[in-house]
């Protein structure tokens, strides 16, 4: 729970005080960055992470990402502009790589499917409280103090998870000879960085239709086709491709991707949003925000009643159907902004994220035995981050692309357009995931 309250409050702390370090730091147009290399770095090393916890355990791996997360947090503070907060956001997100999918994993391995229902109102007690301390702490600094803080927050925080793990967490390894895929990890992160890169370039630094941004794009899927032919290869693939071939682990990693394009969208977004358009101030905006990870949590609480009376597809279609709703109206309302539509549509499509991410997550889990588990919660991780990544990637470019490099501070009619385009990309995305939970195989839940 500790571990998990580094990453939860690390998610809506950052959004709130966006404008404010974009005042300080400047670099509007490549703000999208902040997020993208936190989660890009997060998601290339979730699966390499993931095999070192089948073989080495889980303790001294979630060690390691705490620690990372330590340095990077500390760095970021002391960050001078905006390349070098970038630079330092990465550092956090290879922690970050470690630290979310192991809390899951310890959960899966410590308790039953049916006990982790119970378990799961524990773990998003930790995102209910992170949905109003994260948001609050991030508008009261950079409104009274600075936004530095917003890092320097989570330094105590480290030292008491890396503390009670150390103290508490015991687990029986049988330790044997492993090799890391090197080969398929540098692929993976050089291919995937590319195309991120031309996602938020193009149309900015570059013209869509030129050589960097096209050369971008070619090479990045040079590199991942390569990958897989390294990964079909490799005597120990650092993503196995069964991960993605068996159709619940497919249709559940391809939900976890859904989740990231959404949540990230919003996080991204409705800040800036609010406080440019309705001039609502980093606190209230981010309390606003509070709302979506307020509701996930509530559901995801109740979820396990669900899944264990209805089974989990039903669970999972139910929730990314009011998914689509929420997503729906939220587009709509965003055309005439006001705080209290947007905080209302959040919240529930918080309701519907908290019914959709820990269903699908535990039905795959409890698809495979200990010595995959951790593979597959990673794998589960990975397309999630990688979601979020790409997402914001692709949302950036749009917003971009309709502000044409202008400031939505001296343009917010023009920032206005470009929002609500953002926010209808979130109700495609979520349109996307429920047919993906459509698709997802009747799987009886084990007692």
């Amino acid at each position: 729970m500790m571990t998990t309250a580094l990453v939860a409050i690390d998610s809506t702390i950052l959004a709130t005080a966006v404008p404010t370090i974009v005042a300080e730091l400047g670099g509007f147009t490549i703000f999208p960055w902040l997020f993208t290399v936190y989660l890009l770095t997060q998601a290339v090393t979730v699966p390499i992470y993931s095999k070192l916890a089948d073989t080495m355990g889980r303790r001294p791996v979630v060690l390691v990402g705490v620690g990372l997360f330590f340095l990077g947090s500390v760095l970021s503070g002391a960050a001078w502009s905006m390349p070098t907060l970038i630079a330092f956001r990465a550092i956090q997100g290879l922690g970050a790589g470690a630290v979310q999918p192991m809390a899951m994993t310890i959960a899966g391995d410590i308790y039953t499917v049916a006990e982790r229902a119970r378990v799961q109102g524990y773990l998003a007690s930790v995102w209910g409280i992170s949905a109003v301390v994260g948001p609050t702490l991030g508008g009261v600094f950079s409104q009274f103090t600075s936004w530095r803080w917003i890092f320097f927050v989570n330094v105590p925080v480290c030292l008491a998870a890396a503390y009670l793990l150390r103290r508490h967490l015991t687990e029986s390894v049988e330790h044997r000879r492993h090799r890391i895929d090197w080969t398929g990890a540098a692929l993976l992160t050089v291919g995937l960085t590319l195309v991120v890169l031309a996602l938020l370039q193009g149309g900015q630094a570059w013209a869509w239709v030129s050589a960097p941004t096209l050369g971008s794009f070619g090479v990045g899927a040079v590199l991942l086709a390569a990958f897989v032919v390294v990964e079909r290869r490799a005597a120990e693939p650092v993503l196995p491709l069964w991960v993605l071939g068996r159709r619940l682990l497919g249709t559940a990693a391809l939900i976890s991707v859904g989740v990231g394009v959404i949540l990230l969208g919003l996080t991204t977004y409705v800040p800036t949003f609010l406080e440019t358009l309705v001039h609502a101030s980093p606190l209230v905006s981010g309390l606003t925000l509070a709302t979506l990870t307020m509701g996930w949590p509530l559901a995801a609480s109740q979820a396990g009643r669900l899944y264990l009376r209805l089974g989990f597809r039903a669970t999972v279609v139910t929730g990314a159907s009011v998914v689509v709703v929420a997503a729906a109206l939220l587009a709509l309302a965003s055309r005439h902004p006001a705080v209290l539509t947007v905080a209302l549509t959040c919240f529930v499509m918080g309701l519907g994220l908290g019914l959709v991410a820990t269903p699908a997550l535990i039905a795959a889990q409890s698809s495979v035995d200990w010595g995959q588990r951790g593979v597959v919660t990673g794998a589960n991780m990975f397309a999630r981050s990688m979601g979020s990544a790409l997402g914001v990637a692709a949302l950036g470019a749009l917003v971009n692309g309709l502000m044409a490099g202008r400031d939505a501070t001296a343009d917010p009619a023009r920032f206005h357009t470009a929002a609500t385009a953002a926010f209808t990309g979130v109700a495609v995305a979520a349109a996307l995931m429920l047919l993906v939970a459509l698709a997802m195989p009747r799987t009886p839940v084990p007692d």
